[in-house]
């Protein structure tokens, strides 16, 4: 599910503002603590964190650029920082990682057609031509 975390974190940010968007990865790590088991609370934690964080950094400039773009990007970093901190602190191990990157990669590119829909209908709801 993280890989549709990533995106929603992104249309948080789009609707909400940045503030928001920030929040609600506190808010998400913490939850991700408390319902993770006792021995994987802190790779879970610190790789929704590390992950969202990251997320937010790429989606914030690219944003301006499309909208897609942005959500694909910024999702990409986000789920490899992910997958990689949660094996790493975990397991030990990135031996299964691109099972993960490949897993969660399914989820974004899944979202991806929603995010052009929502794009193209902003823009048109606004009455210009659509870009993307």
């Amino acid at each position: 599910m993280i890989g549709l975390a990533l995106v929603l974190r992104d249309l948080v940010q789009r609707s909400l503002g940045v503030k928001w968007a920030a929040s609600a990865v506190v808010v998400g790590a913490g939850l991700s603590a408390f319902f993770a088991p006792p021995a994987l609370v802190i790779a879970s934690a610190a790789a929704f964190l590390l992950s969202e964080l990251a997320d937010l950094a790429v989606y914030t400039p690219l944003q301006k650029k499309g909208l897609v773009l942005a959500v694909f990007a910024s999702s990409v970093v986000g789920l490899v920082i992910d997958s990689a901190v949660f094996l790493y602190l975990a397991f030990g191990s990135l031996d299964y990682i691109s099972g993960q990157i490949v897993g969660k990669a399914w989820m974004v590119l899944a979202a991806l057609p929603v995010i052009h829909f929502m794009r193209r209908r902003e823009v048109l709801v606004a009455g210009r031509t659509p870009a993307e």
